[in-house]
């Protein structure tokens, strides 16, 4: 298997190295037949959101160019199988809930790809408690229960759970009372009711909602949350169900690859992987776009699928709407670390635990059995006292250790607090972003259209799902306005 530069794994043996091997590292990394022709439509970025919109275009018949500056396919979901087992580095999680990621599912025969990741049969069944206040392992019931009423709490604003208020995920500002919520953080919630709060709720909120949102409890819009909570069905179960339960034996990365692999098929897309947009202009007839190696391409439309924290690295003619460079500029919050670790104990398999303020990881679960017969769990920490896992190793490992004492035989992961095509993970607005600057984000300049699960307009929004449907959208718009408009007959 070919190796991406990104990521890195470690192990007592080898030490910190960096790249790990990835199925969706594109060879050649180039086709382009006729370089110099307008193309349609040039899509920037290969995540979910371009694969979708390139797939969706070249299968209608339109001549494509997708530019990536990445070695692979995915964006920020990808997978690295090591020693046969597949670690997930960035997205992972879907449910059939999701119904763009579904369809596809569907599509490509992927339905019984999906399997359940947690998994009590083990002997070290229960969950870990760790606060301020001390250590308590408990059941997975007393976990689920605690956890349950502490959200319920974190999420009732109308005395129906949310429901009232937020009926609707991808339209959030149906009801206008939701407005009174739009500038509130995490915190500003949490004050709010704490005084129906045990210590452990607290803390159980606090962590969740951290592990969701990437950044701080300051930081962190409480609104994101409440849309989380309504496109899960304002359960809890359904909640957790949806974000952390099933995902693909066969990893995201060959889920990504069916896209690719579907629009070549059509001999209709061209694409160039290692690729670096700097410029777009669609000041004239046809729009061009320049790359940092100083190659010029030109097509009738573009799709720009760029994250919304490096928007602003790429040159816009016209410019970009003030209120895109203003929200691209301020920057969602999600710097999410997530840090997979092989630990010598098949009986882990069936843990998890929260340690909550004081470790720079926040929650790990078991999430697999490697075919070594060793336990994969998966550790999270936000931006609230960050961990660089690159930088060091022992803080990391000792971070995990703070759950329980564990045998790690091997790290795997990837930085994207330092990624320089992401600066962060899935999105997490700030307090007031959303109601400021979603609207603009989602508005085309031109013949330039705006895709990414960053403003998608559904519930789940930040999700795969998210980026399938944005990618979906924007292509939809693109055939209409590009294949020849039928005549009406009469007979």
């Amino acid at each position: 298997m070919t190796f991406t530069r990104e990521g890195f794994q470690w192990t007592p043996t080898t030490g910190l190295q960096q790249g790990l091997p990835c199925e969706a590292v594109i060879q050649p990394p180039e086709i382009i037949e006729k370089p110099r022709q307008v193309f349609d439509v040039l899509i920037i970025g290969a995540g979910y959101t371009g694969l979708t919109a390139a797939r969706d275009l070249t299968t209608a018949g339109f001549k494509t160019l997708m530019l990536e500056s990445r070695d692979r396919v995915g964006g920020r979901t990808w997978t690295s199988h090591v020693d046969g087992y597949p670690f997930e580095m960035g997205g992972t999680w879907v449910h059939w809930f999701q119904p763009h990621v579904y369809r596809e599912l569907s599509r490509y025969g992927m339905k019984s790809e999906l399997v359940h990741c947690p998994d009590y049969s083990k002997k070290k069944n229960h969950f870990t408690f760790v606060t301020k206040h001390g250590r308590r392992d408990m059941s997975h019931e007393e976990e689920q229960e605690l956890t349950a009423r502490a959200l319920g709490k974190f999420v009732d604003i109308d005395g129906n759970r949310g429901k009232t208020v937020m009926p609707f995920p991808f339209n959030s500002g149906w009801n206008k009372v939701i407005l009174k919520f739009a500038h509130m953080s995490v915190a500003d919630r949490v004050e709010q009711i704490k005084h129906q709060l045990s210590e452990e709720e607290r803390h159980a909120i606090e962590a969740v909602v951290l592990v969701c949102s990437g950044g701080t409890r300051e930081n962190s819009a409480f609104l994101d949350f409440l849309r989380w909570w309504a496109a899960s069905n304002h359960d809890y179960e359904t909640f957790m169900d949806s974000v952390m339960v099933f995902k693909l034996k066969c990893g995201q990365s060959a889920f990504a690859l069916k896209f690719l692999h579907e629009s070549l098929q059509t001999g209709n897309l061209s694409y160039s992987f290692n690729t670096v947009v700097s410029h777009v202009d669609s000041s004239g007839d046809s729009a061009e776009v320049r790359t940092n190696d100083g190659r010029q391409f030109f097509a009738k439309r573009i799709i720009s699928t760029i994250p919304l924290n490096v928007l602003t690295k790429v040159h816009f003619n016209p410019p970009l709407d003030p209120s895109k460079v203003e929200a691209s500029t301020l920057k969602h919050v999600n710097q999410c670390v997530k840090v997979h670790a092989e630990v010598k104990d098949p009986e882990m398999r069936s843990w998890s635990g929260i340690t909550y303020p004081n470790n720079k990881l926040l929650l790990g679960a078991g999430d697999g059995t490697t075919p070594s017969g060793n336990t994969h769990i998966v550790f999270f920490g936000c931006e609230q006292n960050h961990l660089q896992p690159d930088e060091n190793v022992e803080e990391t490992l000792q971070a995990i250790k703070e759950f329980t004492p564990m045998d790690v035989e091997r790290l795997v992961f990837h930085n994207w607090s330092k990624d320089e095509f992401a600066e962060g993970a899935w999105v997490w607005y700030r307090p007031g972003m959303e109601v400021k600057y979603l609207d603009a984000l989602r508005r085309r300049q031109g013949g330039v259209l705006f895709a990414n699960s960053d403003w998608a307009e559904g519930g789940w929004r930040s999700f795969i799902d998210g980026a399938i449907q944005s990618g979906t959208e924007a292509a939809l718009i693109i055939k209409d306005e590009l294949q020849p408009k039928k005549l009406n007959s009469r007979i």
